[in-house]
């Protein structure tokens, strides 16, 4: 398979790349500043919010399949028009895409969310997640969005807070509830899913429902440090307005798929 990972940069993008290479599919990867380093993938810059150069990009590479994760959190061009502008490329071009979206769409409530949830953006950020959802999925009817929570994993901006947050360095939110997810086993869901036919939203996420300040607790543990001096604070306190309670049911993934999805309790254990 001709597989083209936009946002390889990334964290979740890196990981897609890295694993598509290793099952032997041919993998083109963008980036916007940092260049791509992963071994067995091809590099191209992209500026997912230039809509011709997407398009000059697709065209050219052809990809039979297209992982879409570019966002930036405070840059609606580049989460929303950017999710579009790929979409729009993709579809024109035949490609099948996977976009990713997230747990941020939703406003938060104590009941889980299913797959087929409207979203209820109450920031800007969710606000941009749920256009570039609306927009792929009028472009590309068949596409799949990946609904996905807290990515976790060595390297990822999370577990660095976590660490920061046990030296004092950082402060943990005990009430953002939210159910992370692997790097690793996410990116091997999305190539597990580009072959099938499933389009619309998919939660695919971790089953354990844990605050970020219970996630730093547990590395703690992991990692054999006292959690007592870890310092959180709640979303109120810290004067923030987004969302508080956000579960994601990922039971449908789950049952799909050959890929487990473990819970951040059995990560840590």
């Amino acid at each position: 398979m001709d597989l083209l990972v936009v946002g390889a940069s990334g964290f979740l993008g890196g990981e897609v790349c890295r694993r598509a290479v290793a099952a032997g599919h041919r993998v083109v990867g963008t980036y916007h500043s940092t260049a791509v380093a992963v071994p067995g993938a091809a590099s191209r810059r992209l500026d997912v919010t230039d809509r011709a150069a997407v398009r000059a990009l697709l065209t050219g590479v052809r990809p039979d399949a297209v992982v879409s994760t570019p966002y930036r959190f405070d840059d609606w061009a580049v989460t929303a028009d950017g999710a579009g502008h790929v979409a729009s490329a993709a579809a024109e071009v035949g490609a099948r895409l996977v976009h990713l979206s997230s747990d941020a769409v939703h406003a938060g409530r104590p009941e889980p969310y299913p797959d087929a949830a409207v979203p209820t953006p109450v920031y800007p950020y969710g606000a941009a997640k749920a256009a570039a959802e609306t927009a792929v999925r009028a472009v590309d009817p068949g596409a799949l969005l990946v609904r996905t929570s807290l990515i976790l994993g060595e390297g990822s901006k999370q577990i660095q807070r976590c660490r920061d947050a046990l030296v004092g360095r950082a402060t943990l939110f005990s009430d953002e509830i939210r159910c992370p997810v692997d790097v690793g086993d996410l990116a091997a869901a999305v190539l597990e899913l580009l072959p099938t036919d499933l389009a619309g939203p998919l939660n695919v996420a971790g089953p354990d429902e844990v605050s970020r300040a219970d996630v730093g607790r547990l590395l703690a543990r992991r990692l054999g440090v006292d959690p007592a001096g870890l310092r959180t604070t709640t979303t109120v306190a810290a004067g923030l307005f987004r969302p508080i309670e956000v579960r994601l049911d990922s039971a449908r993934a789950a049952g799909l798929l050959r890929t487990r999805l473990r819970g951040v309790a059995e990560l840590f254990g």
